[in-house]
């Protein structure tokens, strides 16, 4: 009895240097690879934690890949944009998409929609909502798939400040926790129709200060829900595939708009106007609101995101206007929509 004791804590004792040796090998491979050091101050500036070597390791081997892919992206000539090391740089493309792109959409019947900006024909150059007050800051999903939710609030945002020239930030957390017995199921996605048709029922939407943002799927607050900030009349869908039409309802306010996301050029845009590849494969709701011309001469939808300020021009991208394909750049012409009071 005595002799197996000693043997299992000698086994044990051995199994314990081994594995303080593999973690040490480990730990100087790591700090061998002159990416390391880079690593590390990103960590520090992101505040970014793991819970152990392992989990350390994963999301090094993705942050090098991503780090790799940005540096041979931006080395290529002639391009209008920039990709940057922001703080989704531990995440697999996939992973990022499957946590933050969840608009659940279908495409509009352009035959059965009323257009009140049909017949507008004389529109500015450039418009940038930013500039009139009608646009909060920036705000941040996290990692719930509520993107419909931010791009619904910031076009009704837009035209509330227009109607009564009062901007208020709106709460998306009432749509997520409120509007749950259609398509928009809060965290796991939906899209923008539904919220407005579900602000339409509900006689408006609450302040962002009465109802805050928690970013996860949260059981509806009827002391809030009912407690009206902002309302609106209806919603209009813009024709289907027609920039210009577009441009028309920008030139006017705001608008709820889908996108194909799922790039990494878009986890990883930084600054330009994006012209990258895109597919028209919508999964992300965010807020056209203005349009422009580049100093190159390149024209760009000026686009509200909901992923925070690190990301992007500040929390903004400007996507290519004007390209050959009816849908648009990244499908932006698709499927359009836009609050009425």
């Amino acid at each position: 009895m005595v002799i197996y004791t000693q043997v299992h804590y000698i086994s044990f004792a051995m199994f314990l240097c081994l594995g303080l040796w593999a973690f040490q090998a480990t730990s100087r491979t790591l700090q061998n690879d002159p990416m390391y050091e880079k690593h590390e101050q990103w960590m520090k500036q992101h505040g970014k934690v793991y819970k152990d070597l392992h989990e350390r390791q994963k999301r090094f081997g993705i942050f090098k890949e991503n780090v790799n892919y940005i540096e041979t992206s931006n080395n290529v000539g002639n391009k209008t944009y920039k990709l940057g090391i922001n703080h989704f740089a531990d995440l697999a493309n996939h992973e990022f998409v499957a946590s933050r792109n969840k608009f659940n959409g279908y495409l509009h019947d352009s035959s059965t929609t009323t257009f009140k900006y049909e017949n507008v024909s004389d529109v500015p150059t450039a418009v940038d909502w930013r500039q009139q007050g009608a646009v909060t800051p920036i705000k941040d999903q996290g990692k719930c798939g509520c993107c419909w939710a931010f791009s619904a609030v910031a076009s009704i945002e837009g035209i509330h400040k227009l109607s009564t020239g009062n901007l208020v930030s709106l709460s998306e957390q009432e749509l997520v926790d409120c509007d749950v017995n259609g398509e928009d199921q809060g965290c796991e996605g939906g899209l923008m129709d539904d919220a407005f048709e579900f602000i339409i029922k509900n006689n408006g939407l609450s302040t962002e200060a009465a109802y805050p943002y928690q970013g996860v799927d949260g059981t509806c607050n009827t002391n809030e829900k009912g407690i009206s900030a902002a309302t609106i009349s209806g919603y209009e869908n813009v024709p289907v595939n027609d920039e210009l039409a577009l441009q028309k309802v920008v030139a006017n306010q705001p608008v709820s708009v889908a996108i194909d996301a799922s790039g990494n050029d878009f986890q990883f845009y930084t600054s330009g106007v994006f012209t990258g590849s895109c597919g028209t494969d919508l999964d992300h709701g965010v807020a056209v609101v203005g349009y422009g011309v580049s100093d190159d001469g390149t024209e760009y939808w000026l686009v509200k995101n909901s992923w925070g300020t690190q990301w992007g021009e500040e929390g903004y991208i400007r996507i290519q206007r004007g390209v050959d394909d009816s849908e648009g750049l990244c499908g932006i012409a698709k499927q359009p929509s836009y609050p009425t009071v």
